[in-house]
């Protein structure tokens, strides 16, 4: 099937005088999406020829620790209901969706 559609999703990172982040903003036109600011991002991509992940984590000076572990357990949790769809392997979902919640209590994350 010929490719339809292109789709863009881009990062602008700007960065202090020893290349740390100092603010994040990105954009996905196709999804309303322009030049929002954030305080992280985590990127993955798969190398299908090395079978290995390439990975990007970026956070600002101004992301709160408090909200880092947030953001780590809502990352987990959306990578569990990811697996799910991609493999349809309820039962290890059930099982990462388990250790979200350990880690959740862990950290103090559920009031």
């Amino acid at each position: 099937m010929a490719i339809q559609h292109n789709s863009e999703v881009k990062f602008k990172i700007g960065l202090d005088e020893n290349k740390v982040p100092e603010e994040i903003s990105w954009t996905a036109q196709d999804g309303g999406i322009d030049n929002a600011p954030s305080k992280a991002v985590m990127i993955s991509v798969w190398d299908h020829k090395k079978k290995d992940t390439l990975r990007m984590d970026l956070w600002t000076k101004e992301m709160p620790v408090d909200e880092m572990k947030q953001f780590y357990h809502q990352t987990l949790v959306s990578m569990a209901d990811s697996f799910e769809r991609a493999t349809d392997d309820t039962k290890m979902s059930a099982t990462m969706r388990d250790f979200c919640e350990y880690f959740a209590e862990k950290l103090e994350l559920k009031k």
